[in-house]
């Protein structure tokens, strides 16, 4: 079996140094071979945008973050408030909020270098086991087995594995395992994903051009578009529930800071309930409140939520139990989160 990895694993580099992807957080082939290195900071930047991202939709997002926060240390000084407000649109928020984390524990404790060590990097927040893997082999070049969607699709079609996901991750890890080499790890891992990525597709696979059909188990035995089997997916459930946008005579907006644990903790916001099947919420100030007469809807990773917008004018000299004005100046709608940006939107429309 050993022969047969070094086989395909070579296979793969031969393949990669000619079609890798050119992606802006990428040390391409031909640069490692001049000796260049790749940034750990940018690995780690575009591994916690990547995250449930397309790569299509990061790399925007990653050019604008590299040049507002060129280094670590860069983002770690940064606003809250500024990271959050330029992340909107990505989803999925803890990151965010655990990027900042993140890049203050690695100066606070790694003097502005990320650690070489997985443990080390399994350590920092918002790090997990994909993360640490693959900063390790991306950056580090060390033989770690890197596992994203690209390479359990790649590796179930190559071995021909037909039990469901996530229970054949082990098994799929094991097989990547044993292809990892010990040369050029960190291009070895960028191959298997850029192979799944462009090759090895979900539907309609390029065995044709693959350059790893010979040994693919699923090409010879005609499987390759029924994997990688998965359990199938439970229907996502509904949630409901209120916002109240505010709008004084000024122009300032009534706005709160979401509690920090939760869904867009820490985030921009306004008022609301929790998204229950409860009924509104006694509004954050007496005002004549009125529905929109459109509904604000938005799909989280285990939900769909749909909001009913309800908005007042309010007198100069309101006093609201909850949140405060933001002067309509200082106010900026890409400070909001997606789904409160939406009911933004739907505000100004109406």
């Amino acid at each position: 079996m050993r022969d047969e990895s070094s086989s395909i694993g070579q296979g793969l580099l031969d393949w990669y140094d000619i079609h890798a992807r050119d992606l802006p957080w990428r040390v391409g082939p031909a640069q490692r071979a001049a000796g260049v290195r790749p940034d750990p900071y940018r690995v780690w930047l575009s591994e916690i945008m990547l995250q449930q991202t397309t790569v299509a939709a990061v790399k925007d997002y990653f050019t604008r973050f590299t040049l507002l926060w060129p280094e670590v240390g860069a983002l770690a000084a940064a606003e809250d408030a500024r990271v959050m407000g330029e992340w909107a649109g990505l989803g999925y928020y803890a990151r965010a909020r655990n990027l900042l984390k993140c890049a203050r524990a690695v100066v606070a404790d790694h003097g502005g270098r990320f650690p070489d060590d997985p443990a080390a990097l399994l350590a920092l927040p918002g790090i997990g086991p994909y993360t640490a893997a693959a900063i390790s082999a991306i950056a580090f070049d060390l033989p770690e087995v890197v596992m994203d969607g690209n390479v359990e699709r790649v590796m179930a079609r190559l071995f021909d594995i037909h039990d469901p996901l996530p229970g054949s991750k082990p098994l799929l890890k094991a097989r990547a395992a044993e292809l990892t080499p010990q040369a050029r790890p960190g291009d070895h891992a960028q191959a298997v994903m850029d192979l799944g990525a462009t090759i090895c597709t979900p539907r309609s696979p390029a065995c044709g051009i693959c350059p790893l059909r010979a040994p693919c188990l699923a090409h010879e035995r005609g499987t390759a578009d029924a994997l990688p089997a998965k359990t199938p997916k439970k229907a996502k459930p509904v949630r409901r529930g209120y916002l109240y946008i505010g709008r004084r005579a000024d122009g300032a907006l009534l706005v709160e800071t979401r509690p920090d644990k939760g869904l867009l903790g820490g985030m921009l916001g306004f008022p609301g309930s929790d998204w229950t099947e409860a009924p509104a919420p006694a509004p954050p100030i007496a005002a004549d409140w009125r529905p929109l007469g459109a509904e604000v809807r938005h799909t989280f990773t285990h939900f769909h939520l749909v909001l009913t917008v309800l908005c007042a004018d309010l007198p100069a000299g309101a006093a609201p139990n909850r949140g405060w004005f933001f002067s309509r100046h200082e106010f900026r709608p890409s400070d909001l989160p997606t789904v409160m940006r939406k009911a933004f939107d739907l505000y100004r429309k109406g």
